[in-house]
């Protein structure tokens, strides 16, 4: 269990600030503190990769700008509405900017990144349709069951996302047996069994 989490980890960290505002929102915490609680973390997200001289990733300008652009809309508003829409706008916008090929290749190490750039590259769109049909779903639970809503942002994002995870991770470990590293990779610097790094 501890590979799937340190596999995982890189995109958490991207999209964390998302994550703490959701959670807080899903155990009913005041609108303002979960925002301002999502906001600080992306923040941190965000500045630490900006102290550490690294690229700051696409997700986690995203997680930065929805908990920007929230924070100023729920505080203006005070709209529960736009509490329930504001993940449909999220999920559309992360789907939108995950169609772009190739983005998942950042969260697999370089050494065995050829090996699975098929599958990597399907579970990146299969991610993108993922996030689509959550912002669908989740704009037709607001408008058609809002008293439901609270149930489902607390649950459907989570096991949606965690099944799609698995089945990946999966694939990809199957791939990755059924595509042995070759002489080439051992040039490349890659590390003998380097499918331990999944």
């Amino acid at each position: 269990m501890s590979r799937i989490l340190r596999v995982a980890w890189p995109v958490m960290l991207d999209t964390l600030g998302v994550l703490v505002f959701a959670v807080l929102m899903a155990l009913n915490v005041d609108v303002r503190i979960a925002t301002l609680a999502g906001l600080v973390v992306a923040l941190a997200v965000v500045g630490r990769e900006i102290v550490h001289r690294r690229r700051v990733a696409v997700l986690q300008w995203i997680s930065l700008a929805s908990v920007v652009v929230s924070s100023i809309a729920t505080w203006v508003t005070s709209d529960p509405r736009f509490v329930m829409a504001k993940p449909s706008i999220l999920f559309l916008v992360i789907g939108v900017v995950m169609l772009r090929g190739g983005w998942m290749n950042r969260y697999v190490p370089p050494a065995i990144a050829p090996r699975v750039q098929p599958e990597m590259t399907f579970f990146g769109y299969a991610w993108a349709v993922l996030m689509l049909v959550s912002a669908a779903l989740n704009a037709g639970v607001a408008i058609w069951h809002p008293a439901s809503w609270p149930a489902f942002i607390a649950i459907y994002p989570a096991v949606s996302k965690g099944v799609l995870f698995c089945v990946q991770y999966g694939v990809v470990k199957a791939a990755l047996r059924q595509r042995p590293a070759t002489d080439a990779d051992a040039d490349a610097g890659a590390a003998p069994d380097s499918q331990a790094a999944l």
